[in-house]
């Protein structure tokens, strides 16, 4: 790796987790907004450095905010998943927003739950809190990566932001 991918690397790591833990209020709970995962669809872009850095940035997140071994471990394994689906989908990049954020709601999902007390009735049937919290987990990290992370990509994807960041010596996947 050479320096500037190092320090990309740092970046990410640094902002997923300043994110994860100032925006904590509407990022944590059975309902998230995880407004950090935004930053996993740049992997697309940079990848590497990005993949490492959310994953990183996640790990050093959920161990602040500690809810638990579970959370810390397999929420950064969810994050490395996504980024790598991302990475590698990276020319079909609106699919790869949308795949990769699928991860995540199921990995995180799957036992969050375990941490709150979280369950809805619909039509008067009571559905599983394991259940609601995988649903809800991954529509708020398909909006935050489908959306919010997608635009974020296409608009750092332009050829003026590309020039740029190819003369600080990143190296940068781009569609051409």
């Amino acid at each position: 790796m050479k320096t500037s991918e190092i320090a990309l690397t740092i970046v990410f790591t640094s902002l997923y987790a300043v994110l994860v833990i100032v925006l904590g209020v509407a990022g944590q709970g059975p309902v998230q907004l995880r407004l950090a995962d935004c930053l996993i669809p740049l992997a697309a872009l940079f990848g590497w450095p990005v993949i490492v850095g959310v994953t990183a940035g996640c790990f050093v997140a959920n161990s602040v905010a500690f809810l638990g071994v579970e959370d810390v471990i397999f929420g950064t394994l969810a994050n490395l998943i996504a980024a790598t689906i991302v990475y590698l989908l990276r020319n079909r990049q609106f699919l790869a927003c949308t795949i990769g954020a699928l991860p995540i709601g199921a990995i995180v999902g799957s036992y969050l739950w375990l941490f709150f007390e979280f369950q809805i009735d619909i039509f008067g049937l009571q559905v599983p809190a394991a259940a609601t919290m995988t649903i809800s987990i991954t529509m708020s990290t398909l909006i935050v990566m489908s959306i919010i992370g997608y635009a974020l990509l296409k608009t750092l994807s332009r050829p003026n932001f590309v020039q740029m960041f190819k003369s600080w010596g990143l190296k940068v996947y781009t569609k051409e």
